[in-house]
This record gives C-alpha cells, structure tokens and sequence, in this order.
C-alpha cells in the first residue's frame, strides 16, 4: 500500500510540500490519500460521507469513467498558453483554481480560461494556511477578495468553488465554506508536479498519471509544470483511449449532490 499525501504550499512564487501523518476530518490537518490499488479510487483521510454534509467533494463515487480534470494556477511562468491549446484541439474541460497574484498579473489568461469555456475557482487571494484562520469574517475577505478581482477582470461572477490552499481544512473551515454558499474541491489523484528545477521525466508523470487515474477522478495538476504542458495532448489521448470521457466540476456536483 502507498501513501502519498500532498500539501501544496505556495512560498516565494514556488511549491513547495511536506509529508505528514493522515488526519481525520474533525481535526486541522493536510488532505492526504492512500493508493491501494492502481486504477481504483484512493482512500482518502476523510470520507465521502463527511465531506458531503459540508458540500466537499474529493472525487465522483458513482463508478463512471469520467474525470474531472483541475489546474492549481499560484503564478504564471509560460506553460498556461500550451495547456489551453492542448484543452482547446480535445475539448477537454478544465477547472482552474486560481490566487491573488496570478488575477493581477495574467487577466488576460483568465479572460481566455472564460471564453474558452473553463471554470475559474478559488484558491484564496494570499494562499494562506486557511486551517489556520477560525474568525469567519477573516476566511471570507480571502474568498471575497478574490471574487471581487476576477469581476472586475471578467465582468463575471466567479463561481462558488473553493480549493484550500496547502490542502490544509478543518471542519470549522468547511462549515465557514459551506456557510458562504461555497463548494469546497480537494482531489484524488496529484503528483509531484511543483518543482520547477525537478521536473519529472515523461515517464515519471506517466506512471502516476495513468496508473492511478480511477472513475471519478479529480484531476490537481499544476499549471506551471513544463511536464504537464508537454505531456498534457498525449496525456488525454491516453486518458480517451481508456476510454474515459472529461466532465466539469458543475457536473459533479449535480451528481455528488444525487447519491
């Protein structure tokens, strides 16, 4: 059995990550999963059940091979363009999950996510350690903060989906979530794709990428690998030949909200 737990922690415009014990969902903590099996879905440190009475979802449970594929997007260094490219010739879906400083220094890349047809969600405007924060007024201004940046990008309101940065939560921040009217997106299947002078090889990417995508799979890649954009065209080709289609994050809750 192996346990891959992914924090993501924005530092200084990088990723960085640790490797800490599960936690179960009543305690502050890091999203973390457990592969068993390759092409099953993970064990993840909270379960379906509980999330759901908090409008949190980690992956599609209804057993249909359909993936939900989803960008973290904390700075811009070149690769977004290839990726939308890629999305654009499969007609693929995506969710980009996006902070502050990426709103002020790419509009013009989110206004492209849009008209493409993307999702642009939430992932703070400071990419805090959210878990941190129990005043409720403090949680919202980082969600309010952003959606107001991306209207006056977008002249849109920007969807109620929110991803906690660091894949740090606790109860309290689901149920301060929940109370803003938001749905809260942690994932099920992540590599470590953050390093910009480690990239991993094709190869690398593809045992994990393939090995472990299941039915209903949440996607988390990040969009400034030079991994991901180069791999992302073959990356679906693959995915398509396994005969798996692409869904959208809004599907997914009309679904996960159903069972």
């Amino acid at each position: 059995m192996a346990l891959i737990l992914l924090p993501l922690s924005y530092v200084l415009g990088a990723f960085a990550a640790t490797v800490i014990p599960s936690v179960p969902a009543s305690a502050d903590g890091n999203w973390g999963l457990s592969f068993q099996q390759d092409g099953k879905p993970p064990v993840a440190n909270a379960t379906a059940d509980e999330l759901k009475q908090y409008n949190a979802w980690y992956a599609d449970l209804s057993g249909e091979k359909v993936i939900y594929l989803t960008f973290d997007a904390g700075y811009e260094n070149g690769n977004t363009p290839m990726i939308l490219d890629t999305l654009k010739k499969h007609q693929v879906p995506a969710a980009f999950f996006v902070v502050g400083n990426y709103l002020e220094t790419s509009p013009d890349l989110v206004k492209r996510m849009v008209s493409e047809g993307h999702i642009v969600a939430n992932h703070t405007y400071h990419h805090p350690d959210m878990s941190k924060i129990s005043d409720p007024e403090s949680f919202a201004k980082e969600l309010s903060s952003l959606e107001t940046s991306y209207t006056e990008i977008t002249g849109e309101n920007m969807r109620k989906y929110y991803r906690p940065p660091q894949g740090k939560y606790s109860k309290a921040n689901l149920q301060m979530a929940k109370a803003l009217g938001y749905q809260t997106f942690f994932w099920s299947l992540a590599y470590v794709d953050w390093y910009q002078d480690k990239q991993p090889t094709k190869e690398e990417a593809f045992k994990k990428l393939l090995g472990r995508i299941h039915p209903g799979a949440i996607v988390l890649l990040h969009s400034t690998s030079s991994t991901n954009a180069a791999i992302l065209d073959e990356l679906l080709t693959k995915w398509e030949e396994m005969s798996y289609r692409f869904g959208t994050l809004d599907e997914l809750v009309q679904k996960a909200a159903a069972l």
